[in-house]
């Protein structure tokens, strides 16, 4: 959730019945370098408790420092991240990459425990590959070190995000009877329906859902609905998207400034705007223009453009 994970995008979810939120992954060397981009990931707000800063790296120092800073903005935990699958931070000896090492990765969460006091969790993947999947060992290891919480993404590092996730992993980590600690299950969540069967199926905690959301807050609602109800709630209709996409827009540029906040909602609009027919004008339109106020003006004009648009 690189890029995708910031204030805005996180105050969408929250509005639409996200139970907890995660920033970004933030570097531990950027944060001790002071680096802007990564100290500016540190910026969460009351409206989006809990939520957790999730740090990556491959040092044992400076992970331990990391966690110190975060610690300093009082987010409701500190969350590792040992998933991450691309290969820029795999090469670097951290996310994902640390799972061809379950000594180091130990070691660095022991490190980032020392660092704080508040909970710290951990999210993962089942293994490099096939032939090395080592979650039962990653998880009963953690949680002797004092880790509260795990995710597991239920893919290999190999699968990166193709093919099929793997559940029956992550059960046996949750059957496990040494396992005390919540076991949170990702990947491939993307309905109501499916969130209910892998729930009852696999027994887990939770469920952590994250590229389903981009271009798609309601997502969470729509779950707990379901849960609720075994009913779903009406689809978002065209309103509703542009709404969302309005506020998004309009919150990143506060927290981005006007330029930068145009510039990155760019990449939203395809997934706000997805599945409906001959939109591909209103999609020049909306990653071509400048300003706020022609922005805006677009946006209401696919409203009434659009006006009763029933999606097949």
């Amino acid at each position: 959730m690189e890029d995708v994970s910031d204030p805005p995008f996180r105050r969408l979810c929250k509005a639409h019945g996200a139970d907890m939120m995660y920033s970004e992954f933030i570097s531990s060397e950027g944060l001790i370098r002071d680096a802007i981009k990564s100290r500016m990931k540190l910026d969460i707000f009351d409206y989006e408790r809990p939520v957790g800063i999730q740090i990556f790296g491959g040092d044992e120092e400076a992970m331990e420092m990391s966690s110190k800073i975060v610690s300093t903005v009082k987010p409701d935990l500190v969350d590792i991240n040992f998933g991450c699958p691309v290969k820029k931070v795999v090469c670097r000896g951290a996310g994902a990459g640390v799972l061809k090492d379950v000594d180091l990765m130990v070691r660095l969460t022991k490190a980032v425990i020392k660092g704080t006091d508040l909970p710290v969790t951990v999210k993962t993947r089942l293994g490099w590959d096939e032939s090395s999947i080592n979650i039962d060992e990653v998880a009963e290891r953690l949680q002797d070190i004092g880790v509260q919480a795990l995710t597991i993404h239920a893919r290999t590092r190999a699968q990166m995000y193709k093919g099929h996730s793997d559940w029956s992993h992550i059960a046996r980590v949750k059957n496990n009877p040494r396992i005390t600690m919540p076991i949170f299950g990702n990947g491939d969540i993307d309905s109501p329906e499916k969130a209910l069967k892998y729930k009852n199926e696999y027994g887990i905690d939770g469920i952590m859902i994250g590229r389903a959301a981009i271009g798609y807050p309601w997502i969470f609602n729509e779950i707990k609905h379901y849960f609720k109800t075994g009913e779903h709630l009406p689809a978002p209709t065209v309103i509703d998207r542009v709404e969302a996409a309005r506020n998004h827009l309009k919150w990143s540029m506060e927290w981005k400034g006007e330029r930068l906040g145009i510039v990155e909602m760019r990449r939203h609009y395809t997934n706000y705007f997805k599945g409906i027919h001959s939109f591909k004008e209103f999609k020049q339109k909306l990653v071509t223009t400048d300003e706020p106020e022609n922005l805006f003006a677009i946006m209401k004009e696919i409203e009434q453009v659009y006006a009763g648009y029933e999606f097949v």
